[in-house]
């Protein structure tokens, strides 16, 4: 075996093989091993996005001949892949970033000039390197230990998000164009940019669905959307008032919509197998979990809301308590939103006097699920009103309700004399629903 053999074989086999035997040696603890996998998931489309700036910026160059992705040698690529994503978090999950870092810093410093002729280095490698460091290994092993420890809810669910948009979006296509001899981005990209822009913005509608349902997992479920880390409490509010399969439907459409767009037909058949899998095996094996943590509730809420059909009219379990909309009765502008509301027939949702609440003086408008979360105020408690109308308003308060968006909105608010303000409580008279 020549040594540039050696240097691949070794590459991809060793950094596997002491995967594979931390995880029989090391003592079993819980959620290890999805905290390991979503270490390595984020990996792959960044140290893929990290080959896309090394072609840019020439901080290293691989001389291999056969089985590239990008350039890279696809058993480098793996075996980078779970030298960072796997092995950090099954050796060191109870010793700190910093040494974590500086120990696979070290490591990649005498591995990348050890694998020439392979690896032939530039000046400015180490340049790379540091890329490589904020990239790709701090988030992966963040991802992972925040999985571990179940700690970080709202940073996991974004990295959720982050790591299918760069999976579904980046990684996929690729792969897609590496099967395909001579496709590539420049076809889309070489469109007019109106009509590339109007191609994305539809594919981001889509994909809101999904994040939005990701957003409800972590807000109303205090979960993630992997097996391994479910939400602990039914989640039936956000999207999940009107389909009970947000999450797979969103990605569905969204890799056959990017399939089109692309004109990818491997992309696209990937949307329809995650489909026909969600519809067959998935459905299966969730709708057994579902029933064994949460029982009836859940088989009274499927037997109303499909998997892949919405409704256009929020489902509320009569059981549940009805959400609350506290808005002011002695505020000019709060009052045309109140009779807004009201006109619309909202369901599942009381609109209270804000001078009502039960507890506390109030500045915003705000929405209390009473389902033990916590409240929203302002422009998400808006949002959330929208949600109890039709399919139609909850989708645009999904979309407002989105992180960034959302305080965007409330500052544009604020900005234009509409700011918080204090509305005293009536604390003699006890919070009563104005509708229903």
């Amino acid at each position: 075996m020549g040594r540039v053999a050696a240097i691949r074989f070794l590459g991809l086999y060793v950094p596997v093989i002491a995967a594979f035997v931390l995880a029989f040696l090391r003592p079993q603890r819980k959620r290890i091993f999805p905290a390991a996998l979503l270490g390595f998931v984020w990996t792959l489309p960044s140290l893929l996005a990290l080959q896309l700036l090394n072609l840019h910026f020439g901080w290293w160059q691989f001389n291999a001949q056969g089985g590239l992705f990008r350039g890279m040698p696809v058993d480098l690529f793996l075996g980078w892949a779970v030298l960072w994503g796997i092995l950090p978090v099954l050796t060191f999950h109870e010793t700190g970033m910093i040494w974590v870092t500086a120990v696979f810093l070290g490591v990649d410093l005498i591995l990348m000039p050890a694998c020439f002729p392979v690896v032939a280095l530039g000046h400015r490698w180490l340049t790379g390197e540091f890329a490589a460091i904020g990239l790709v290994l701090l988030p992966a092993q963040l991802f992972a230990r925040w999985t571990l420890n179940d700690t970080q809810l709202k940073p996991r669910a974004v990295l959720h998000v982050l790591t299918a948009g760069g999976m579904f979006l980046f990684l996929i296509p690729e792969v897609g164009f590496a099967l395909q001899t001579g496709r590539g981005w420049a076809a889309w990209l070489s469109q007019p940019s109106s009509l590339r822009n109007l191609e994305f913005q539809g594919i981001a509608l889509l994909g809101v669905v999904g994040v939005s349902a990701v957003q409800e997992f972590a807000q109303r479920g205090r979960g993630t959307p992997i097996p391994y880390d479910p939400p602990k409490q039914l989640v039936i509010s956000g999207f999940y008032r009107y389909v009970s399969n947000p999450m797979q439907l969103s990605c569905a459409l969204v890799m056959t919509a990017w399939g089109g767009v692309l004109r990818n037909p491997w992309l696209s058949a990937g949307g329809v197998i995650s489909f026909l899998y969600s519809l067959g095996l998935a459905a299966w094996d969730e709708g057994e979990d579902m029933k064994v943590r949460f029982g009836k509730p859940w088989v009274e809420y499927r037997n109303s809301v499909h998997a892949w059909i919405p409704r256009l009219t929020p489902w509320h379990a009569s059981d549940r308590p009805t959400a609350r909309l506290y808005i002011a009765e002695t505020c000019g502008p709060c009052s045309e939103v109140r009779r807004w509301f009201e006109s619309r027939g909202v369901i599942g949702l009381s609109i209270v006097p804000a001078e009502n609440h039960p507890t506390r003086d109030l500045q915003r408008i705000t929405y209390d699920p009473m389902d033990g979360t916590g409240s929203e105020e302002g422009v998400c408690a808006f949002a959330r009103g929208l949600e109890h109308i039709n399919l139609g308003w909850a989708f645009a308060g999904a979309c407002l309700r989105l992180p960034g968006i959302s305080h965007f909105a409330q500052i544009l608010l604020d900005a234009s004399g509409l700011g918080p303000r204090v509305i005293a409580r009536r604390s003699c008279e006890p919070a009563s629903a104005v509708t229903d």
